[in-house]
């Protein structure tokens, strides 16, 4: 062989471990040493059944840097550098690792000490936080708190782990890819046809309430969610059964006679049934308020007055047009 055929640089990722590119396996075939770089764990060299380098220059070397150490030599002298390909969403194997250290020992004692329990409030933090990146079309903020939601579902389920009965977070992606595949039988299976995106929607209600073996339309809906969003998927729910609309709270009501409960369902169900968001929109007028509010605060400010003690006549002189 040519001395390039002969001395070949495999750069692993330390993400795979003991993962070889395909391109290696003819060598390894054919009986070439293989080498292993000091940057390369003692444990992963050996499952390669690799040696220590020493001075050697010809064979397989193993590296987790191409340009640091050995590695160097060999690719001066002519090596075939090939990389190890990482699938993607390997980046992910990065963020179980971080949370495994964080809760063994000689981790974080903050990380160390949380429950599910404890947790809670984080989720529906961050959640929140996600939203209004979306809301605010913010890239940088989207990244972020994806990131964020990210780290509440990889720590509920290192908390399950150690919980006895719980599962992991590979129990965690196994189920989710279970489900997409069993609810899209158009695309994994091919045995029937799906058109649109709103029969698509009528399809996955259908394989949902059979897998669920639910007795009713409402069953699954989150109660814990926010009253606006409630009322909206309930009303989506009993309407997608064909429930007639005069049954729904508040619909034989036409003036402020209803309770300030039953008037907000009847507004949320009207704006659901007309295809809008009813949290969606609510949410942009407090929003809006929130603006109003800051804009009259600054203007105030500037004029020299203690925002902390504005009068009503202030508050008007200053209220945005």
């Amino acid at each position: 062989m040519t001395g390039s055929a002969q001395s070949v640089v495999v750069a692993l990722s330390p993400r795979l471990g003991a993962v070889l590119p395909a391109a290696a396996a003819r060598l390894l075939r054919d009986g070439v040493p293989v080498h292993a770089d000091v940057d390369v764990p003692a444990e992963l060299a050996q499952l390669c059944g690799a040696h220590p380098v020493g001075d050697a220059v010809a064979g397989l070397l193993l590296t987790l840097d191409p340009s640091a150490g050995a590695a160097v030599r060999w690719v001066a002298t002519g090596a075939t550098v090939l990389t190890t390909p990482e699938p993607a969403g390997a980046a992910l194997l990065d963020a179980v690792a971080v949370m495994d250290r964080l809760r063994s020992p000689g981790g974080c004692p903050w990380d160390a000490e949380q429950t599910h329990r404890s947790l809670m409030p984080y989720l529906i933090e961050e959640t929140y936080e996600l939203y209004e990146a979306l809301e605010d079309s913010d890239t940088e903020a989207l990244r972020e708190e994806l990131g964020d939601v990210l780290l509440q579902v990889l720590f509920h389920a290192r908390v399950a782990q150690e919980t006895p009965g719980g599962f992991d977070i590979d129990a965690v992606a196994t189920g989710l890819v279970a489900k997409l595949v069993s609810r899209h039988p158009h695309v994994f299976e091919g045995s029937e046809q799906v058109r649109t995106a709103s029969e698509q929607e009528i399809r996955w209600d259908e394989l949902k309430r059979t897998e669920k073996r639910r007795q009713s339309s409402v069953d699954g809906v989150a109660l814990g969610q926010p009253a606006v969003a409630l009322a909206a998927k309930l009303v989506s729910r009993a309407t997608k059964a064909a429930l007639p609309v005069d049954l729904l709270p508040g619909a034989e009501l036409t003036g402020p006679d209803s309770d300030t409960g039953t008037s907000l369902f009847a507004r949320a169900a009207t704006a659901k049934l007309a295809g809008e968001d009813p949290e969606a929109a609510l949410r942009r007028v407090a929003r809006r308020f929130a603006d109003d509010v800051r804009a009259a605060e600054g203007s105030a400010r500037v004029a020299g007055l203690d925002t902390e003690r504005l009068t009503a006549r202030q508050w008007r002189e200053h209220w945005p047009d």
